[in-house]
């Protein structure tokens, strides 16, 4: 009888499998804004819902669960390779005027599309953003896959939101403001 509920569980788990890993996918890549890392990204997720699968098929909303593990894998994995450029960039970094290493900022390309101006975000204004905006999810989902409250979830997204504006501003005023420096020198 043992094996019969494995089969089951498995045969469910194939169903879900199917029809979320995609979408698990491009909200890792959303997240992330590494096209490679969204494939292991949601194959890891997948992995740790199979070990808990018992607990995910019981749980009210397992799309939101496996949405919140793939946001805890997201923020796991940048929070790892910020720390790693950190170090690399100490360890790089031209001497200062002797006070230890002096650290130049950060070299900002003329054009920054969206998802450059979605990598500048904090992790959590980032994740409202997407999920609400790029996921279509309601306020109260948003809150569920995050596990934070919904006014949380509505503080980011605004706050979000108003800085992709201002950062996607600020990139627009360069681009003019090049354009304008090469076309002076045409003349």
């Amino acid at each position: 009888m043992g094996r019969a509920v494995d089969d089951a569980a498995a045969a469910e788990f194939h169903a879900f499998f199917e029809a979320h890993y995609a979408g698990l996918a491009r909200l890792a890549h959303m997240l992330t804004g590494e096209a490679d890392a969204a494939d292991d990204l949601a194959a890891d997720a997948l992995m740790a819902l199979w070990h808990r699968w018992d607990r995910v098929r019981a749980a009210e909303h397992p799309v939101a669960y496996a949405r919140g593990v793939v946001a805890n894998l997201a923020r796991t994995r940048i929070r790892s390779a910020v720390r790693e450029r950190r170090r690399v960039a100490l360890f790089w970094a031209p001497r200062g005027d002797g006070d230890g290493y002096g650290i130049e900022g950060p070299d900002v390309s003329a054009v920054v599309d969206v998802q450059e101006a979605l990598r500048r975000l904090p992790f959590r204004k980032r994740a409202c953003v997407v999920l609400r905006h790029a996921f279509d999810l309601s306020e109260r989902d948003t809150s569920l896959v995050l596990g934070i409250s919904v006014g949380t979830v509505k503080s980011q997204t605004s706050r979000g939101v108003a800085e992709l504006q201002r950062l996607l501003g600020d990139a627009a005023q360069a681009q003019v403001a090049a354009a304008a420096r090469r076309g002076e020198g045409r003349h």
